[in-house]
């Protein structure tokens, strides 16, 4: 892709630009985009992306120390140049910073993916009833009979409802 401006250098600074509803996208090289002021060390990709403060916020939980993703060699300057991580190990390498960028992004930071509505109450179900019998055993180890006998009707209700499997 084209420099928008000089039509001979490769495009480095792409910028997207909304006015009155309308979306605008201007392609720079890097001579035209410091002509037009447009400063690419002014902010990280990553600050840009996550918000500011996000690359700072992995920087410090590595303690200043340089960390390198021992698979492919990323490392922080490399995350904040680009963006994004090099490999899958980099997410175990950089977790500490990246579980609260995630979280900042994300409902959480564990990836469920889309479930079909069947399997998904299925599992609910079982989500509940689990929880109803770790409820139960605790009950009575605290020698909580009353709780114990009132959780244990609850699952004798639940477990006559079990969600059908058949699609509809």
């Amino acid at each position: 892709m084209l420099c928008c401006v000089c039509k001979e250098k490769p495009a480095t600074v792409h910028l997207t630009e909304i006015k009155n509803d309308k979306m605008q996208k201007v392609d720079l090289c890097e001579a035209c985009a410091k002509a037009k002021g447009v400063n690419e060390s002014s902010f990280a990709l990553a600050d840009l992306l996550l918000g500011l403060g996000a690359s700072q916020e992995i920087e410090q939980s590595s303690g200043g120390v340089e960390v390198k993703c021992p698979k492919c060699g990323f490392s922080h300057a490399d995350f904040k140049k680009a963006g994004r991580l090099g490999c899958p190990e980099c997410y175990a390498t950089f977790a500490d910073g990246l579980e609260s960028l995630l979280k900042t992004m994300h409902k959480g930071t564990r990836h469920a993916g889309k479930v079909p509505e069947a399997l998904r109450s299925q599992r609910d179900f079982a989500d509940r009833m689990k929880t109803l019998q770790k409820k139960l055993e605790k009950a009575i180890e605290d020698e909580n009979f009353e709780q114990a006998a009132i959780l244990r009707d609850e699952m004798k209700k639940l477990g006559g409802k079990l969600p059908s499997t058949t699609a509809k």
